[in-house]
C-alpha cells in the first residue's frame, strides 16, 4: 500500500453562498469543448437539469451570464461561453495553477521529511 502523503487543494468562490468551483469549471470546460450544455452534462454523467441548475445558480451569484445558449431546431442548438464566462474560467484556471505551484513549494518545505 502506498502511504505517501499529499495535499489536495480545492478553490471555491463565494458571494453569500458558494457560486463557482471545480465542478462549475469542469462543466464550462466541457461546454467550450462540446458547444452544448446537454452534451457537457452527458459527458460528465450528469443530468441536464442538474447542469442547467448549476450554471444558473453560478450566474445568479456572479451577477452575469456564463453561457449564451440557442435552442434546437433545424440546425440544432448549442451553447458558448460569454466573454465574462470565458474570462472567469481563465482567471479561475490561472489562479488554481499558480496556487498549486505555490502549494507544491510549501509542501516541499514543510512535509518533505515525512516522505
Amino acid at each position: 500500500m502506498d502511504r505517501k502523503i499529499r495535499t489536495v487543494l480545492t478553490v471555491r468562490l463565494f458571494t453569500d453562498e458558494k457560486c463557482f468551483g471545480p465542478g462549475v469549471a469542469t462543466l464550462l470546460h466541457k461546454v467550450r469543448e462540446l458547444h452544448s450544455l446537454r452534451a457537457a452534462a452527458m459527458d460528465m454523467s450528469m443530468a441536464y437539469s442538474k447542469a442547467w441548475t448549476i450554471v444558473k445558480n453560478a450566474e445568479r451569484q456572479m451577477g452575469f451570464p456564463l453561457l449564451l445558449s440557442t435552442t434546437g431546431g433545424r440546425h440544432g442548438g448549442g451553447a458558448v461561453l460569454t466573454e465574462e464566462g470565458q474570462a472567469l474560467l481563465d482567471a479561475y484556471d490561472g489562479y488554481c495553477a499558480e496556487l498549486r505551484e505555490t502549494a507544491d513549494r510549501l509542501y516541499d518545505k514543510y512535509f518533505a521529511k515525512f516522505q
